[in-house]
């Protein structure tokens, strides 16, 4: 089931139902994104927009626990631990062209514009718990100071 970002944010009382059809007419005549749409013509703002993406992504997105996956040692060079632990993400592995990153709901707006920058390859995004990748990270990018708790929420904020 496709989880509709416009119901996402009427379901966090962000506009009302009323508001994501006006938005939704307007987009059928345009053709510009419903996120875009609701910036201009109800003044949401764009962080908004992009939390709701980011659960709308997550909801969708297959979950996994890096704990458990096969990670390619090869795609790790591709960021320093620093970067890892800042932008809380993983390069797991290659399948086929695509480089397939573990991050969180939470941290998916700001993991998706690093990859975008910095990394020089198409990425798609898995999800996984924040303790799980928060493990996961202290074992791939051990870092002084960092723990699974930084990404669980207990830790210093990211």
């Amino acid at each position: 089931m496709t989880i509709r970002l416009g119901d996402v944010l009427v379901k966090r009382g962000v506009i009302t139902p009323a508001q994501r059809d006006s938005i939704l007419d307007y987009q059928r005549l345009t053709g510009r994104p419903f996120g875009e749409l609701a910036e201009k013509l109800f003044r949401v703002r764009e962080a908004v927009i992009e939390s709701a993406w980011a659960e709308q992504y997550a909801g969708m997105a297959r979950q996994v626990d890096p704990r458990a996956e096969d990670v390619d040692p090869e795609v790790l060079a591709l960021i320093d631990r620093r970067q890892a632990w800042q932008f809380r993400m993983l390069p797991i592995r290659f399948d086929g062209s695509e480089l397939m990153v573990c991050t969180t709901e939470h941290y998916l707006v700001r993991a998706l514009r690093f990859a975008g920058w910095k990394i020089r390859a198409q990425c798609y995004f898995v999800m996984a718990e924040p303790r799980a990748l928060g493990e996961a990270l202290t074992r791939y990018y051990p870092m002084a100071g960092m723990s699974p708790d930084m990404v669980a929420g207990k830790g210093a904020a990211g």
